[in-house]
């Protein structure tokens, strides 16, 4: 049994407890600690329960099949962790050359300005005004009716 656990107590500490579940039979939990950086899933434990001699006969291969999915567990894991940080670094490469990209293109100035040429400000094109066809009206009324004086309230009514 104890040899079957070597590979999981590197490194981490293994609480192994024993209880008497009835006159026959026995539980073993196998609980590994989990590293302060590690994922919760490495932390998993395992029960046993079964007779004394069923126990005695079977626990230890239980247990290295047990130890080997969880060497296996954190193998995997760890590569998952190994390429999605790499992905992560090549997203904000990629991102910061784009941005650097855009901000040399913007430093550019245009191909068809001169040195006296207007302000950056004036450069847009202004908002075209609105003629009385296009705002619905034909020109007999005002596009916005004003609004009727305010009245001053006396006792509680306005007037």
């Amino acid at each position: 049994m104890f040899v079957e656990l070597m590979p999981l107590l590197a490194g981490r500490t293994v609480l192994i407890t024993v209880a008497k579940v009835d006159d026959k039979t026995l539980r073993v939990n196998v609980i590994p600690r989990a590293k302060a950086d590690e994922n919760p899933a490495l932390s998993t434990p395992l029960t046993f329960t079964g007779l004394p001699e069923e126990l005695d006969a079977e626990l230890g291969k239980h247990l290295a099949g047990y130890v080997q999915t969880h060497q296996q567990t954190a193998s995997t894991l760890a590569e998952a962790k190994a390429t999605m940080e790499a992905a992560a670094k090549a997203a904000q490469e990629e991102a910061k050359r784009k941005a650097e990209e855009r901000k040399k293109a913007n430093q550019k100035p245009p191909a068809n300005a001169t040195a006296g040429s207007a302000s950056p400000a004036s450069s847009t094109p202004a908002e075209p005004e609105l003629s009385p066809a296009s705002t619905g009206s034909l020109g007999l009324f005002p596009a916005t009716t004003p609004e009727p004086a305010s009245t001053q309230a006396k006792g509680g009514l306005a007037l």
